[in-house]
């Protein structure tokens, strides 16, 4: 314990973010560092990192090549559904972003605070805690997604009173309401904005007979995509352009946003049940201060048009979306940070049996 404090002296200690699309690095007293895409280039049969003219290619740099690659070259997101879907790229990943964080010797590696969702199993944090560890991690703790977005959306999760957080990020969506500094409901289910952009790839197939990229129907969603009608976006179109399924040459096309929002009513629906769920499991007196309180939106799919109306005329309750919702699990990460030795026993760490 006295060696672990005097290397912390040397060290940066960081929290990350490890999502299924975006990763975020918190340092200590820096707040967020690093912010890029879940995305690594490997060489095809190989789980080698592609060299660049800037770099490995890694994050903005590999997202980049998402759908463009030659035949040598594979661009991976090694993150499915909020958790490790390819072991030895995700080590590769995690320890890139921690080396371009922590620029410091050998003997001061850095204590590494994780979120993790809620709902993942007991293997699924293992090689979360593996990952982070052959990755050069002096120490690594695993904290709830919800615990740490609540504490970065600044709700008073101390009090006894109920907070309602909903994280809507790329591969989950974490539903939590929590009191007295603990969650007292919570569901995660594995529907979020990547299934929002396979239903408008779906879309375009079956409507248009036009293949598009996961990059293409993510630009569709964030230009013209919305959750609810009559946004004041509703007459807006978007060109597509893709290969003809048919002809099998590039076309282009046109899509209305309410086309868009017919096309996401799925998985949107899924999330909006998976609320109705997590309130209906909640104790009387935790419901009646949701309704003072009401329902916190936070991740990226917080930022889609019109979820904050749909989700609170499904519940009646009031719902606003967090200040910067991007990084609200990142800022909460770096909570724990600063309280790491007092709050240590409360993390799931390597030194914990699985």
């Amino acid at each position: 314990m006295i060696f672990d404090s005097i290397l912390g002296l040397f060290s940066m200690d960081m929290g990350i973010d490890l999502g299924t699309c975006n990763t975020l690095v918190c340092v200590r007293g820096q707040g967020i560092v690093l912010n890029e895409p879940s995305v690594v280039a490997v060489k095809r049969g190989t789980n080698k990192v592609v060299e660049t003219i800037d770099g490995l290619a890694v994050g903005l740099v590999a997202k980049e090549m998402l759908g463009k690659t030659p035949g040598s070259i594979r661009a991976i997101r090694p993150m499915k559904d909020g958790v490790i879907a390819d072991f030895d790229i995700t080590e590769a990943m995690l320890g890139y972003f921690i080396r371009k964080v922590h620029r410091r010797g050998s003997l001061a590696h850095p204590r590494v605070v994780i979120a993790v969702p809620s709902g993942i199993t007991a293997v699924e944090k293992r090689a979360v805690l593996n990952s982070a560890e052959r990755a050069r991690a002096r120490r690594v703790y695993l904290v709830d997604e919800p615990m740490a977005a609540a504490i970065g959306a600044d709700l008073p999760i101390a009090e006894p009173t109920a907070s309602m957080i909903v994280d809507i990020g790329g591969g989950t969506t974490e539903v939590a309401i929590i009191s007295l500094a603990d969650i007292s409901v919570c569901e995660s289910i594995r529907v979020a904005g990547d299934d929002m952009d396979e239903a408008i790839t779906a879309h375009m197939k079956r409507t248009y007979n036009l293949m598009i990229g996961e990059q293409t129907s993510e630009r569709i969603k964030i230009s013209v995509g919305s959750a609810a009608p009559g946004q004041a976006d509703d007459e807006l179109t978007t060109e597509v352009r893709g290969r003809d399924m048919i002809s099998g040459l590039p076309r282009k096309t046109l899509i209305s946003a309410e086309e868009v929002r017919e096309a996401m009513r799925e998985p949107i629906g899924s999330i909006i049940d998976c609320v109705m769920r997590t309130l209906e499991r909640a104790e009387p007196e935790l419901a009646a201060d949701l309704v003072d309180n009401g329902i916190v939106l936070c991740g990226g799919g917080a930022m889609l048009r019109g979820i904050d109306t749909v989700i609170s005329n499904a519940t009646g309750l009031d719902v606003r979306i967090a200040d910067e919702p991007l990084t609200v699990v990142a800022r909460g990460t770096a909570v724990y940070l600063d309280n790491i030795d007092r709050l240590r026993k409360t993390m799931d760490s390597g030194e914990d049996q699985f």
